[in-house]
């Protein structure tokens, strides 16, 4: 399964602090810990486990199962992201791609789920989201 966005963006914000404190950086171009603050990626790291544990449980077979996990995890995302509006372009396309990925691991067509209601594979996530 592809790794979580949010283990990216800690490990992001892990390198600009170690920079920082070891004096290779410069405290202004630390950009990460503003793009990434703990509260919201711990918030979208819990939305994210629990849409894993969700797709998990769901018959891959099952549309309409499958689109409640979707939808679940989209305004999850939408909450998660609301106090701090971190969710931009890159972070809206990994997020994205993540959903997509726990599905097909899953063993989810994505391509045939999302052209049963007339979307492109890229639209999966697009009906509920905010971000």
């Amino acid at each position: 399964m592809m790794q979580r966005p949010t283990v990216r963006w800690r490990d992001q914000v892990a390198a600009q602090e170690a920079a920082v404190t070891g004096g290779t950086l410069a405290p202004d171009k630390a950009y990460a810990i503003h793009l990434w603050p703990p509260a919201f990626t711990v918030a979208v790291d819990t939305v994210l486990a629990d849409y894993e544990r969700d797709v998990a449980a769901v018959d891959p077979t099952s549309d309409e199962a499958i689109w409640a996990a979707v939808e679940t995890v989209v305004k999850g995302l939408n909450a998660a992201d609301e106090p701090h509006g971190a969710i931009e372009t890159g972070e809206r396309e990994e997020l994205a791609e993540y959903v997509d990925a726990v599905l097909t691991a899953a063993g989810v067509d994505v391509s045939a789920l999302t052209a049963r209601r007339q979307l492109g594979r890229a639209e999966l996530t697009d009906t509920w989201r905010d971000w």
